[in-house]
């Protein structure tokens, strides 16, 4: 400190001031920015980036990564809410608003001359009661069809609008069901999401099965077989360089006819054996058929010899699609020709090949036991493609979530009106005591910027919505806010709930950062942090 400060301490109290008011300010403006998102009647927000490149978006995740955030407390929140969003999968614009109200909240009490470090002992507090008061506030449930409905129609709908969160609804949850083998976690990397520019988005479809971007290499093999044994490879069927720096020398043009007719008759034995296992798994049923899926190469003289015989082979196949076929199909691949038998094939009830202008697409469907999936994202452009798939991975973790916490919370507002009720209650307010009370207070009085701004976004009065919602709650019902009429509705039966890990992480990272931010009297230029210091700068 200098001795000018010293000298002038009202100077540095405003200075320190300042420095509040600047993260106050910086929670208050992003809470603006994502205000209007919230719940299915949100509003879209447009970004554009330097090189014009659009994207139209209202998932809060996406605009805090995409957006060009310069004020330094507004970064550490949008870092924070993003960080809620890869743990949980959703809540992030929840997280802003509810920290930016935090902040706005303590304001308050701070120009009265309250002290921000009596606000953060209160937010404690009120946070613990918070999060024990949510698990006496949710709904235990086993995994039930119907429930995860609601669950992926409720997180859809933020994202996408009614119609189509209806629709996709059932794909997600089919979908995590198809791979959800108890008592495990269902693992969503067994989902794969495909993309498809084609139609409309109402045509997004489950596929249980396998959807591979690439079709066969010959004219004339077939484009759709039924009851097919499949084979999956990592043999190459071509003529292939060594893996080390070496050559072949020979001193006429014989000694070359001959190298070539030695590697061309050491491809044909694996072709001939894979030929020998087709007839023997198909025989001269016509009802039956051969695939072969291959990692490594198929060169055009072994696919003639294959289209001969009636075998449809797909080559240069993707790594972790080669994984997935053996948990969609079964099957075991083989890295050689030599010891094939029946037991390795896996099988499939259909497979054809799409045409779609000059790419091809292969699906493998009607498979008996697929442990692996496909939703394929279908759209007119790649705005709406872009819009569904992040609406849909929240749709799945949403599911997920349910799954493994075995429990939901009702949506609509309803947890954050009990919850502040229940911390504004005369019997939770004796078990506090001091001046700590007014940021329980302050709390109480945050966590109702959730159903405001649920009944703002949808057209209707606040405070009427509000009121209405806290006397039907003083009755002893359950209620959230009806967003198509403003008034109070029950969750339960309306089939609006939220995911209890969303809200837990919610409550515990907002007020954990917003307790920071208060704490926070002065703001001071680093330099390069995290740098290791030379033996100059030691000295």
């Amino acid at each position: 400190m200098s001795a000018a400060q010293l000298l002038n301490p009202k100077a540095e109290s405003r200075r320190r001031g300042e420095a509040l008011r600047v993260n106050i300010s910086a929670g208050e403006g992003l809470q603006d920015v994502l205000k209007s998102n919230l719940g299915p009647s949100g509003t879209i927000k447009m970004l554009v980036d330097g090189a014009g490149s659009i994207k139209l978006t209202k998932d809060g995740s996406v605009l805090l990564r995409e957006m060009q955030i310069q004020n330094p407390t507004a970064v550490m929140i949008a870092r924070a809410a993003t960080a809620q969003d890869d743990i949980t999968g959703d809540g992030t614009t929840s997280v802003v608003l509810l920290v930016g109200e935090l902040l706005k909240q303590a304001d308050r009490y701070i120009s009265e001359g309250l002290h921000p470090r009596i606000i953060t002992d209160g937010y404690e507090i009120a946070k613990v009661e918070a999060l024990r008061f949510l698990d006496s506030f949710k709904l235990n449930r086993k995994v039930d069809r119907e429930l995860l409905l609601s669950v992926a129609r409720t997180s859809l709908s933020t994202k996408l609008n009614a119609t189509l969160a209806e629709q996709l609804a059932p794909a997600i949850v089919d979908a995590v069901l198809s791979i959800y083998v108890p008592p495990a976690k269902p693992d969503l990397h067994m989902i794969e999401i495909m993309k498809m520019q084609h139609r409309t988005a109402s045509d997004t479809q489950l596929i249980r099965g396998l959807a591979l971007d690439h079709g066969a290499r010959h004219p004339d093999m077939p484009k759709r077989v039924e009851n097919a044994f499949i084979l999956i490879l990592n043999v190459s069927l071509e003529y292939e360089k060594s893996e080390i720096n070496s050559g072949f020398y020979y001193s006429s043009a014989e000694q070359r006819d001959k190298l070539v007719e030695s590697e061309r008759r050491f491809v044909d034995e694996k072709l001939r054996k894979i030929v020998e296992l087709k007839k023997e798994v198909c025989g001269s049923d016509r009802k039956k058929s051969f695939v072969i899926v291959n990692q490594k190469g198929i060169d055009p003289l072994s696919l003639d010899v294959l289209a001969k015989n009636g075998i449809l082979a797909l080559r240069r196949a993707k790594r972790r699609n080669m994984e997935r076929l053996q948990l969609v199909c079964g099957g075991v691949s083989q890295n050689s020709v030599d010891d094939l038998a029946p037991d390795v094939l896996g099988w499939a009830g259909l497979v054809y090949e799409h045409q779609l202008g000059e790419e091809k697409f292969t699906f493998i469907e009607d498979v008996k036991d697929p442990k692996s999936v496909t939703l394929l994202i279908k759209g007119p452009n790649a705005h709406t493609i872009t819009q569904i798939t992040d609406a849909v991975r929240d749709g799945l973790r949403s599911v997920y979530n349910m799954i493994v916490d075995e429990c939901v919370v009702p949506g609509a507002g309803a947890f954050q009106v009990a919850c502040a009720a229940h911390l504004m209650s005369e019997s939770f307010k004796k078990q506090v005591k001091g001046k700590a009370k007014w940021g329980v207070q302050a709390f109480a009085e945050a966590l109702l910027i959730i159903p405001k701004t649920l009944a703002a976004n949808s057209g209707h009065d606040i405070q009427d919505s509000l009121v209405a919602l806290q006397d039907e709650h003083t009755e002893g019902n359950c209620v959230g806010l009806n967003l198509t009429t403003g008034e109070p509705m029950d969750p339960v039966q309306e089939g609006v709930y939220d995911s209890f890990r969303v809200l837990r992480n919610c409550v515990a990272s907002s007020s954990g950062i917003a307790s920071n931010l208060l704490l926070c009297d002065e703001m001071l230029k680093a330099r390069q942090m995290g740098r290791q210091q030379g033996p100059t700068e030691q000295q």
